[in-house]
């Protein structure tokens, strides 16, 4: 550690334009391809020495036996006593040395895949004998954040059914959602999913309540309309039996799935109804791909490794605190909301795993929006702020001249908006790596740029199943590197849990069961006593 202080020292007054003049060849040297990927790392602040001091201060932190640890059935999240293993939801049914977990995953998917095919046919009817037209997907955090950005980044992949079908998705405790959408719903044609692990999460099951009165208010109150309109994802079959969930329609869940790293099981059953079965092994094919990369590759060719090292050495050694993630698709338009969770939820501790306060700061603060608009919004502050910010810049190679696209009249101008995109997404890198250099023209005062902001480019070959399960999993174990340096343990999230017992705390006192509230802050006392409409002495 003391190497990559020194060295931080030497970086903090080397500019990014001194270090590409110093080697012509620099994007060769830092850069490379993974299959339908290319990483570029060339715009950060290292050079081969601080790749060096890196690879060896991963070497010292063990991060070899603890990525070997992760792929094991270890119980590596110790505070809940807990295995890991959202890499088993992505093994091939055959040919993998975890063959009992792979028979128990594969398992629960065949019952998805039924499900989905049945809805996809039209053979899947609600209480009155009418197709299931709509599906409303009700869950929270990794429920809701993970399924809505894959099945909105996949969208032009969409399966194409007899009769349309529409996936919607509610979150929000507030109701907010629900009342607009149940506006727009018939009851006879809407099937309800309510994801939920714990099956005891407040946020869900109080929009599942709504739902359920909303449906037997115009169906009748009878068995047949809960078991007709509601399929239920969850750890607690013996819960979603009691709430009214058919059998059939129960699929099951693992303690060792922890919320934000679920997509690739049942709670992903949105996204299978939105690219059907085969893209949606397609999808656990692109992750599945990236955990063999992860553990076979070498660490200086190792993207998810590369990945962590970058953002520890920007984070602990030149004192970035924020991140952002810049994908220039319009289609990846929930993907930094999704890395938010997947990030901060997983590495915003304090604690190490020997229970001692961190000695570095851990998990920056992640954000961002896709490129376009960003640039109308924050770009100001990354090109003349006072941060220093490191980005991820994200974009597909091709777009708008595969196959599944049937807009051939537009296809032209649609290219050329593409290539506008990408002409935006390597111009902005650029600025913010080598500032006023990057325009060659004399600027007054207020016009000039710093740069030396450093960045990562991502170019995926095009935007579907596959490559999208790759770069979710490349950041899944991104997120597991970080965590080993930092000496912190990734997957629990007590910070979470707190105030939800809070906040049942207070619920008691709003809805009137409880008066006294001489133990809380006065604070809180005040708030709650405007709330309820008491006047103020």
């Amino acid at each position: 550690m003391k190497k990559l202080q020194d060295c931080a020292q030497t970086f903090a007054h080397l500019h990014l334009n001194d270090l590409f003049e110093q080697d012509p060849q620099r994007f060769e040297h830092y850069s490379f391809e993974f299959q339908h990927l290319l990483f570029d790392y060339s715009k950060h602040r290292i050079d081969q020495n601080v790749l060096k001091e890196l690879m060896s201060y991963a070497e010292q932190k063990q991060l070899k036996q603890w990525i070997n640890t992760l792929f094991s059935e270890e119980e590596i999240n110790y505070t809940e006593h807990r295995a890991a293993m959202h890499w088993a939801l992505r093994l091939p049914q055959h040919g993998s040395r975890h063959t009992t977990l792979a028979q128990q995953v594969h398992q629960q998917l065949e019952k998805m895949y039924a499900l989905v095919e049945k809805i996809h046919a039209g053979q899947f009817r609600g209480a009155t004998g009418e197709v299931i037209q709509d599906v409303v997907n009700i869950g929270v955090g990794g429920s809701d954040l993970g399924p809505l950005m894959a099945s909105h980044a996949l969208s032009d992949f969409k399966l194409k059914t007899e009769k349309p079908l529409h996936i919607h998705f509610v979150s929000t405790m507030d109701g907010s959602q629900l009342s607009d959408l149940l506006h727009q719903l018939r009851p006879e044609t809407t099937l309800f999913i309510i994801s939920s692990k714990s099956f005891g999460t407040i946020d869900t099951l109080s929009n599942a309540q709504t739902v359920r009165l909303w449906l037997e208010k115009a169906l009748g109150k009878q068995d047949k309309v809960i078991k007709s309109h509601f399929i239920g994802v969850s750890t607690k079959p013996e819960k979603m039996a009691e709430w009214g969930i058919a059998e059939d329609k129960q699929l099951l869940l693992w303690d060792w799935v922890g919320g934000r790293y679920s997509l690739w099981s049942c709670i992903g059953l949105p996204i299978a109804l939105t690219i059907g079965v085969e893209g949606f092994k397609q999808f656990l094919a692109g992750a599945y791909a990236v955990d063999e990369h992860f553990q076979n590759a070498p660490f200086p060719q190792n993207i998810p490794v590369l990945m962590g090292l970058l953002g520890v050495w920007n984070t602990n050694f030149l004192n970035m605190q924020t991140h952002a993630v810049l994908p220039y698709d319009g289609r990846l338009k929930y993907f930094a909301a999704y890395l938010q969770q997947l990030e901060m939820e997983s590495n915003g501790k304090s604690t190490q795993r020997d229970s001692q306060k961190v000695t570095l700061s851990t998990c920056p603060i992640v954000w961002g929006e896709v490129g376009p608009n960003a640039q109308h919004a924050f770009y100001q502050l990354l090109h003349q702020g006072t941060h220093f910010v490191s980005c991820d810049f994200i974009a597909p190679v091709k777009r708008y001249n595969a196959k599944q696209f049937t807009y051939a009249e537009n296809a032209e101008a649609l290219v050329e908006q593409h290539h506008l995109a990408l002409s935006n997404c390597l111009a902005q890198s650029r600025l913010l790596a080598f500032g006023n250099k990057a325009i060659e023209q004399t600027l007054p005062e207020y016009q000039q740029y710093e740069g030396n902001q450093p960045s990562t480019t991502m170019l995926i070959q095009e935007l579907n199943p596959y490559t999208l399960g790759m770069l979710i999993a490349l950041y899944e174990h991104k997120v597991f590197v970080q965590s080993v340096i930092w000496n912190i343990n990734p997957f629990d999230q007590w910070g979470v849990e707190k105030g939800k017992e809070i906040a049942n705390q207070l619920l008691p006192i709003l809805n009137g069961q409880q008066v006294n509230t001489d133990a809380l802050d006065t604070s809180t006392q005040g708030l709650l006593d405007i709330l309820l409409g008491k006047k103020r002495g």
